[in-house]
């Protein structure tokens, strides 16, 4: 018996959910797709060409930050310059955009891991948040290094980590499957003894209990890619509206299909037609 789908809607980041491999959901509007059972059948995505703010709902001709149109992307909180540079956290001067949102997201306690996404990368992220970014970084390995209070501090000691690492994803190796092997309790012990000094300072600003060493397991994580390829090329809904192939992985947050990847995250907002064939 055929399987046919065929939904319409708003594109929102894909759900997904830990487990051997990592289960991942399209989410289309009121629509949630499971997508693992998919690879290896072929999807078809067209975008009509408009775009809808996830937070106000308003039409935009261009989508700014993963979603959020231009008014939105000026005084949201969460599109505020230190969320991509946390150090940069100004809500204990009293210019937060909204309090009350930073209370909720950044006012609370935070994790400062290691990961092994194409090579070691130092990151943070919120505790609930724990394994949901170590998943959308397409991480295959990741372990908490400290804990920390806010996301403030969790940004300070991200700043001195990446005078020994890097905290950026190389997404091409990423995609292909490309990733070393390493001994993420051995780095985590490495990075430890190399910002101690660091540490030590933060603490006497901030409290000795501002910044906890944790001696947590790490995650080992696997993703379900049947096809790993050999060349990156990218789908982009802007220039192309109609993309299709068969669907040979997922691992991040992209697609893999035969005909290239594409970033499912990035065209948050925009309104598609998702269809497949699972039969």
């Amino acid at each position: 018996m055929s399987e046919v789908i065929d939904v319409t809607g708003r594109l929102r980041k894909m759900p997904v959910e830990a487990g051997q491999p990592v289960a991942y959901t399209i989410a289309v509007g009121d629509a949630r797709v499971p997508l693992n059972h998919l690879i290896g059948h072929s999807i078809r995505i067209d975008f009509d060409g408009v775009i809808r703010c996830i937070h106000c709902d308003r039409k935009t001709k261009k989508s700014f930050n993963q979603g959020y149109c231009y008014p939105c992307f000026r005084k949201l909180a969460a599109c505020d310059s230190c969320i991509m540079s946390p150090e940069k956290c100004h809500y204990h001067l009293g210019t937060c955009r909204e309090p009350e949102w930073g209370e909720t997201h950044c006012m609370v306690e935070h994790v400062v891991y290691l990961a092994n996404s194409s090579g070691l990368k130092v990151g943070i992220t919120r505790a609930s948040q724990v394994p949901t970014r170590w998943i959308d970084q397409g991480a295959v390995e990741a372990i908490p290094m400290v804990r920390v209070r806010t996301r403030y501090i969790a940004g300070l000691v991200e700043v001195a980590c990446k005078s020994h690492v890097t905290d950026r994803t190389n997404w091409r190796a990423m995609l292909k499957g490309d990733v070393p092997e390493l001994d993420l309790v051995a780095e985590r012990q490495k990075m430890l003894a190399a910002i101690a000094t660091d540490i030590a300072e933060l603490r006497e600003v901030h409290g000795d209990d501002a910044i906890r060493e944790v001696n947590e397991s790490g995650l080992g994580l696997s993703y379900p890619v049947e096809v790993w390829p050999s060349k990156i090329k990218t789908h982009n809904l802007d220039k192309t509206p109609e993309v299709e192939g068969v669907l040979e992985g997922i691992k991040g947050q992209y697609l893999i299909l035969d005909t290239g990847v594409i970033n499912i995250r990035k065209f948050t907002g925009y309104e598609v037609r998702f269809r497949a064939d699972a039969s």
